[in-house]
């Protein structure tokens, strides 16, 4: 998994299906967000996420008042959004 930042967009390329993927998201989000309360994350080819990821975007959005855009290009992320009724939230959209 890579990642790059541009303004306050995170890209993501990769799989992410690890804890230091997590971490590594994690620390790349945190530094952003002290600059920017709007945040895209482009997550390009995963096929899946990890529940830790899941549950730092949750607090992210719900607890740090960020708001949180996610563009997915695989279309079994973008069903597992659906199917755990993150969409609305994370404002998930298929790009």
């Amino acid at each position: 998994m890579t990642i790059s930042v541009s303004a306050n967009s995170v890209t993501i390329n990769g799989n992410i299906k690890s804890i230091q993927d997590y971490q590594q998201i994690k620390e790349t989000i945190d530094a952003l967000r002290t600059t920017h309360k709007h945040i895209v994350l482009i997550i390009k080819d995963s096929i899946s996420i990890t529940s830790s990821v899941i549950g730092y975007l949750n607090k992210l959005v719900l607890k740090d008042n960020i708001d949180l855009h996610v563009e997915v290009g695989d279309e079994q992320l973008m069903e597992l959004f659906e199917d755990l009724n993150l969409v609305s939230l994370f404002h998930v959209k298929k790009v």
